[in-house]
């Protein structure tokens, strides 16, 4: 590899240091400006935007419209379904933001009139803004699987891809399961939020039924044939659970061979396949995703259901002054992940200051880095640096990597430990602390 070595990466990734500058500090800028922006969501890219932005410029008027009182991680969430984590140790508050002087307004934004320049709220009013940075996360496609939608998954489907009540749920249902009983976990197609996540997430299941139902199983049921980190998971799943034997804990049907789900049950948590019927225990149904609602009622997406973006400065190719960053964004080849929209936060931030100030955005360095862990002291990890060509992001050659098949115990202890680091240093650049 050239310039920055697999190792180093994974070992600055793993730290404070990356999280905060790895890419960043050389587009950050100073001076005084004018200016009000508004942050619709409050989550990880919403959440780094405001920061940085005051890191930039305390002098600009930064308020985040978000409904939610604490925010709930996507990443480590799994470790919640397996024991190893609390929910509350994933869960983060503003008060940090707003000791920076970053203005909270608890509320849902309904609309962006771009034309009139203000974030119209349902109780709040209109909010007035110079620049506007949207991050709205992911909504769902619930019209693909027959049977499923958004009360459904509230009460009785959880798909627990938006961390909190839905994680509180599902590791609620797993409680409740009898030893014997069969846990159904459908990813979606691509694109969607964090690749490596469902096959963690199975992971994760299957080390707490190991230790706590060991006549259980784990079922996926996959709308793709194949997915991120595909090797290194079937490799942990083999040595940790038994994988392609008659007593595996978790089995794996690709789209190809049935995997493909059209419908589901909720009354029998029967599940229907393209070529069976399963029933689940609990039934983990991840549906195919789009962006967020507030990106299609002001016009920000394309006919994919995404946003385009200047992949320079994030800002819309649809209306001036609002930027988009985050899962909604069309960031290829940036993966849908939380450390891309910390990463993408950083350089909206830092785009939205110059435009401010009336100077040219800088040339973007981004990265990202997806830590799975597959069982207690068992970790892996995919890594890549990108930079921005003049037209688009594009990978940097000979950057990042994947945790090797042949890795040692000793480095995939380490890997999991770095993910552990990574995760208090990332939250803590995004949420302060």
């Amino acid at each position: 590899m050239s310039g920055i070595s697999r190792r180093n990466f994974i070992q600055i990734t793993g730290g404070a240091a990356a999280v905060s500058t790895l890419g960043v500090s050389n587009i950050l800028l100073a001076g005084k400006s004018a200016g009000h922006v508004v942050i619709v969501g409050g989550g990880i890219g919403g959440a780094t935007a405001a920061r940085y932005i005051k890191r930039a410029d305390p002098a600009v008027q930064v308020t985040i419209v978000e409904p939610n009182k604490d925010y709930y991680t996507c990443f480590m969430s799994n470790e919640v379904l397996s024991g190893h984590r609390t929910l509350d140790s994933i869960k983060f508050g503003y008060k940090n933001l707003e000791s920076m002087g970053v203005k909270i307004v608890q509320d849902y934004a309904s609309n962006i009139d771009a034309g009139k320049k203000h974030v119209v709220t349902k109780k709040s009013g209109n909010i007035a803004y110079d620049r506007c940075i949207v991050s709205p996360g992911v909504d769902f496609k619930w019209e693909m699987i027959e049977g499923l939608d958004a009360k459904v998954a509230a009460e009785k489907i959880p798909h627990a891809w938006k961390a909190g009540p839905q994680t509180a749920l599902m590791r609620k249902q797993l409680e409740a399961m009898k030893d014997g009983g069969t846990v159904i976990i459908a990813p979606p197609p691509n694109p969607f939020r964090c690749p490596p996540g469902p096959y963690e997430r199975a992971c994760q299941v299957a080390d707490y039924l190991k230790n706590h139902k060991p006549k259980s199983k784990v079922l996926i049921l996959d709308a793709k044939d194949k997915f991120s980190k595909q090797g290194l998971f079937m490799q942990g799943w083999k040595k940790h659970y038994g994988y392609g034997t008659d007593n595996s804990l978790i089995e794996w049907v690709k789209g190809a061979e049935g995997g493909i789900i059209e419908g589901v049950d909720a009354k029998t948590n029967t599940v229907t396949g393209s070529v069976d019927e399963y029933k689940g225990d609990v039934v983990n149904i991840i549906p195919a995703q789009k962006a967020g609602k507030i990106a299609f009622t002001a016009g920000l997406v394309n006919d994919k259901g995404w946003c385009p973006v200047n992949q320079q400065t994030f800002e819309s190719t649809k209306h001036k002054d609002v930027y988009v960053i985050g899962d909604s964004s069309v960031a290829s080849p940036l993966p849908k992940s939380g450390y891309s929209a910390n990463s993408e936060a950083k350089v909206c931030a830092a785009a939205v200051v110059a435009s401010l100030q009336g100077k040219d955005p800088a040339i973007p360095t981004l990265v990202n880095t997806c830590y799975s862990v597959l069982a207690p002291g068992d970790g892996i990890s995919v890594a890549m640096v990108y930079n921005f060509d003049g037209k688009k992001i594009q990978k940097v050659k000979g950057s990042g990597g994947l945790t090797p098949m042949d890795s040692s115990p000793a480095m995939r202890a380490r890997e999991e430990q770095y993910a552990h680091s990574w995760f208090r240093n990332i939250t803590a650049d995004v949420f302060g602390g």
